[in-house]
């Protein structure tokens, strides 16, 4: 099972900054010690040199030195860093380490700052019963000192910051690793190769991303095939109005009177009448896809939406010797696109009287039916056998022994597509007295 992205970036970051803190705390402790080492010294050195300027060798105090009888370690080192003073509870200095620096007499114990011989001094006074006892020593110095061990501590630092975020960098990267991995696996994928990223090579975080991902590679696999299948679909239905209309326009150049010739405008009509339609519903399914952008939803009214289509069938009705009526029941009002609605309705309508003969009947309906909503055709025409009703939605379907008037097999699948951007159900029965009935229920509101 692969670790989980949190427990590898945990695990790597954690342990550099184990290492990093501890070449810190190790550094740090080395320089502190070496640095404290010299501190030390220097400080048994200011201390040997104020024993031996008050002291002789045989351990007996006496006056101060003259300078030329100091030992020479006091050249090597240069001025005292340190001086100390007793004096009596009268005030009285009996002894000084440094008689250049007149550290003043104070009665009272702990620390202060001072100035004496032009210089600043922190001073330490305790007071005891027979005196007073003080030690001093040179700000300049101490703040010298301060200088100097922070300034050593700098580079080390800086070189230990730099370590620590490179070891960072290189933990993080090593940490989401599996990231890039699946993005690479993402990124091998094509228009070609669309088969799913493997689960279980990817760290449980990225379970729901990668599922998601392989969900919509799913679809866009499917969009694609689809795509693929109706422009292959398109092609061929539509080399056969082409080649129609070729051999028309053929017949007509080639007529040899005015009666030939109208006869052969009539079938060119007709056959550009046909590749009209054609063109225009396959425009109409390319836009009702999968891929193609959410619904604006309106309130639209069943009713005058039923009114409006068979007016404007009503004139090819005529022609046709086809009675075309509506049915309607006022304040159905459903959410949805106008546009497509009326497109659903032109193509049941516009089927209805393609397959309805002379003398038939079209009735549109906008009717409740069970508490829906419902649009509904009918026709008197020769309707559909039971078996094809669900292949007749197939693009491009035409059943066996229909004519070239038929249409081109796409008007039930826009029918479909569009019920399905609706939440609608599109249901085929056999129509009272014989026919056709196409049924399209919308959801309750």
């Amino acid at each position: 099972m692969t670790t989980s992205i949190h427990q590898r970036v945990l695990l790597w970051v954690m342990g550099t900054l184990v290492v990093g803190a501890g070449l810190l705390i190790g550094s740090t402790w080395w320089l502190l010690v070496h640095k404290l080492g010299d501190i030390f010294e220097g400080n048994l050195k200011q201390v040997a040199l104020a024993v031996a300027d008050q002291n002789g060798a045989n351990g007996i105090a006496g006056p101060p030195r003259p300078a030329h009888q100091r030992p020479r370690v006091d050249d090597q080192y240069g001025k005292f860093e340190f001086v100390t003073a007793v004096w009596t509870r009268d005030g009285k200095r009996v002894h000084s380490s440094n008689l250049g620096v007149d550290l003043p007499f104070l009665s009272r114990s702990g620390l202060s700052e001072i100035t004496a011989g032009g210089e600043k001094w922190h001073l330490y006074t305790i007071v005891l019963e027979d005196g007073i006892v003080q030690a001093a020593q040179r700000t300049s110095e101490r703040d010298a000192l301060a200088r100097e061990t922070a300034s050593a501590l700098v580079f080390p630092a800086l070189l230990l910051l730099a370590l620590i975020a490179i070891l960072l960098t290189f933990a993080l990267r090593r940490g989401l690793a599996p990231l890039s991995r699946a993005a690479g696996e993402v990124a091998t994928r094509s228009v070609e190769a669309l088969h799913p990223i493997p689960l279980a090579s990817q760290p449980r975080e990225l379970h729901l991303l990668i599922g998601a991902i392989n969900d919509l590679m799913a679809r866009l696999g499917s969009a694609l095939a689809l795509q693929r299948h109706f422009l292959a679909d398109a092609a061929h239905e539509l080399r056969t109005p082409i080649t129609a209309l070729r051999l028309q326009l053929q017949l007509l150049e080639r007529a040899s009177d005015d009666a030939h010739r109208e006869a052969a405008m009539d079938e060119l009509r007709a056959g550009m009448v046909r590749a009209q339609h054609s063109v225009e519903q396959l425009l109409q399914l390319s836009r009702l896809g999968p891929e193609t952008p959410a619904l604006k939803r309106e309130p639209v009214d069943l009713a005058a939406l039923a009114r409006e289509t068979v007016g404007r069938f009503s004139a090819p009705a005529d022609e046709l010797h086809i009675d075309l009526g509506a049915v309607v029941a006022e304040g159905m009002i459903v959410p949805g696109d106008a546009q497509q609605l009326a497109i659903l309705l032109d193509n049941l309508v516009d089927n209805a009287l393609r397959h309805t003969p002379g003398g038939g009947r079209v009735d549109v309906a906008a009717a409740w039916r069970d508490g829906q909503p419902c649009l509904s055709v009918s026709d008197s025409g020769p309707g559909i056998p039971a078996a094809e009703r669900e292949r007749v939605f197939d693009r491009f379907y035409r059943s066996p022994g229909a004519s070239a008037s038929s249409g081109s097999g796409l008007g039930l699948a826009i029918v479909r597509a569009v019920a399905q951007r609706h939440g609608a159900t599109v249901v085929l029965d056999e129509a009272t007295g014989g026919g056709l009935l196409v049924k399209v229920s919308f959801p309750a509101p």
